[in-house]
């Protein structure tokens, strides 16, 4: 891995205003992707006894009883400096799996930063450094915690300190490498957490200008993913030196397949519960399956007004029309195609992240084509059930039916998606700040004094809201520009919604 010497920020490369779609652009050139296999000198798990004793000292104020299978079987891999992908869903013990080998690895005698890990929440970054905290507290190792959103003051301070670990969401830490209060000149090991989630959050650009600082050097890198897509996969062969693949699921190594979930919604709150997850979920791109062209046509029109990329696909469109929107579709510059499972056949869309069921199909084995159509050559993939009432009965017996494990998941409150909206938001709107050259930042304090006036006053907070909706909907790949100001509504319809035949002809109706 090269250095790229770091520009200042009013240079051209750093003055260039981040790009809109928050993942890896499918034409970027990138370092070697990992060979996704096991490994022919795989390491044996180890045991909280068999480690060095300075771990174990750590692990006892811990209180652990023993090493949790993440733990057990990545470690190894991180004490014999063997860059490694672990795949491992949040609770399953991955901080302990990096924070006890940082510990065994670092200088404690150089102040001076040894290891990097990267996070893409603040919530995250602090369960990181508190867990940094109860394991590493007697042992002289110091953390400094480092992400958007809060004063400079304290984190400052505990660089000055030399930190030995640093953790933080990409943004801010590339902020304190541009101000020259972070150097990553003797890092050793540098750690991706929750790399899937850092990628829907926006984060790829600034982990590429951090690159820049990491040393010329050899380093080691790890990477801990819930699933890994392809994306993420390219992401690893940029910051990882040939990386093995260690999976919690099974015995074998291997990249996540698709995965079933479902949220029991609200019956007349469908639309909105599907605004949530998209959200939350933050999917690359997605197909939206609906029974009927009417809500097919409600669902679009409802994404579009949200701000998101969508179009429709129905027999109700005209050939011409249905010719654009699959050569969209089929090139990957959609990112929600909603349709019918008549309209849907035949497009195959690359890389498809997530399958989203608006309602579940009448016909079982329509699930099994709806679900397949993500996670396919060996890639991951979730597909996402709506339902309410006696749909979860009916997806039940689907469930049963083809032996598929399917997961409820509680769907997100509006605190939680504010709070997901607000990092994204704090993401790239420090970005944006630390593209403007020192011109504009003069003229920017002109408003500092109307900023602090506006947050004193709840009627006039809206103004301040209103401007950051703007922004945000700026940030969304294709964001509509639309003139109505109200959600869109479901026609009256005086007869229950016709469903697509398999010509693409709604059913000739009895007299």
């Amino acid at each position: 891995m090269t250095e790229d010497h770091p520009k200042s920020p009013g240079q051209p490369d750093d003055a260039q205003a981040p790009p809109r779609d928050y993942r890896i652009p499918p034409g970027e050139a990138t370092e070697a992707a990992p060979v996704v296999a096991a490994s022919g000198d795989a390491l044996p798990e180890t045991s909280l006894d068999a480690l060095p004793e300075r771990l174990r000292l750590a692990a006892a104020r811990a209180n652990w009883p023993s090493l949790m299978p993440v733990q057990a079987k990545a470690i190894p891999y991180l004490l014999a400096r063997r860059d490694l992908m672990v795949q491992s869903r949040t609770g399953s013990g991955k901080t302990g799996a990096f924070v006890l080998p940082i510990l065994e690895r670092a200088d404690l005698s150089k102040d001076v930063c040894q290891a990097l890990v990267l996070v893409p929440t603040r919530e995250l970054a602090q369960q990181v450094a508190a867990e940094a905290q109860v394991l590493c507290g007697e042992a002289g190792l110091r953390t400094a915690l480092l992400y958007g959103g809060a004063a400079y003051g304290p984190q400052l301070d505990a660089l000055k300190q030399g930190a030995h670990l640093v953790v933080g969401t990409p943004g801010r830490v590339l902020d304190h490498l541009l101000k020259g209060t972070l150097s990553l000149r003797h890092l050793k090991i540098i750690v991706f957490d929750e790399a899937d989630r850092m990628l829907s959050m926006g984060f790829y650009p600034d982990m590429r200008r951090v690159k820049r600082y990491l040393p010329e050097r050899s380093i080691n890198g790890y990477m801990f993913s819930a699933t890994f897509p392809s994306f993420v996969v390219r992401l690893a062969g940029e910051f990882l030196r040939k990386p093995e693949m260690l999976s919690l699921s099974q015995d074998h190594v291997h990249v996540a397949e698709v995965e079933h979930v479902f949220y029991a919604v609200p019956p007349m709150r469908k639309d909105r519960a599907l605004v949530k997850i998209i959200e939350v979920e933050n999917p690359v791109s997605a197909i939206i399956f609906c029974n009927t062209k009417a809500n097919t046509h409600y669902v679009s029109e409802v994404l579009k007004r949200f701000g998101y990329d969508a179009d429709e696909l129905s027999s109700d469109l005209g050939q011409g029309a249905r010719e654009k929107v699959m050569a969209r579709a089929k090139r990957g510059d959609l990112r929600f195609l909603v349709a019918t499972d008549v309209a849907a056949r035949g497009i195959d869309i690359p890389e498809l992240s997530h399958v989203i069921l608006y309602e579940p199909p009448e016909d079982q084995e329509a699930y099994i084509h709806r679900a397949g159509r993500t996670g396919r050559a060996g890639a991951s993939g979730v597909a996402i059930s709506l339902v309410s009432g006696f749909e979860e009965i009916e997806l039940t017996r689907i469930a049963k039916a083809y032996h598929i494990n399917i997961q409820e998941r509680q769907l997100p409150t509006d605190e939680e998606v504010s709070a997901v909206v607000a990092e994204r938001l704090t993401a790239t709107l420090e970005a944006k700040l630390r593209a403007l050259d020192s011109l504009r930042v003069e003229r920017l304090r002109r408003f500092l004094p109307l900023a602090s006036s506006l947050g004193q006053s709840e009627d006039e907070l809206v103004l301040i809201a209103m401007l950051l909706d703007e922004h945000y909907q700026k940030t969304l790949p294709s964001a509509p520009v639309r003139d109505e100001d109200e959600a869109p509504r479901p026609q009256a319809r005086r007869r229950p919604p016709e469903r697509e035949s398999s010509q693409g002809r709604p059913p000739r109706r009895r007299r």
